[in-house]
């Protein structure tokens, strides 16, 4: 995450958050397309969200660093695919584009 001004209001920071969300969502989305979630739906999401907590679990639980993405990356991920199931519950991530 890109080092900004510290918020001064608990609003601030979770829209910062939300923001590196969205970041992180349009990188991967560029890579991933829609096929991988639309392929398996919402039990694909549940799946990738059970790996990515599992892995934090692992690492914290045994006080290990991690060799890859962080610990704050993967909550990161998680954070995106339950906005991506919210979506995809909406009907909203199989309709839409993302704006060029």
């Amino acid at each position: 995450m890109k080092k900004s001004k510290e918020p001064k209001y608990l609003d601030e920071a979770f829209a910062l958050v939300n923001q590196q969300t969205l970041e992180t969502f349009l990188k991967k989305h560029k890579d991933y397309g829609k096929g991988n979630i639309l392929d398996m739906g919402e039990l694909g999401i549940a799946f990738r969200i059970s790996e990515k907590f599992n892995r934090i679990k692992h690492l914290l639980m045994n006080g290990n660093k991690p060799s890859n993405e962080s610990i704050e990356d993967s909550w990161i991920d998680i954070a995106t695919y339950a906005t991506i199931a919210v979506l995809l519950k909406r009907g909203w991530f199989k309709k839409l584009n993302v704006k060029k």
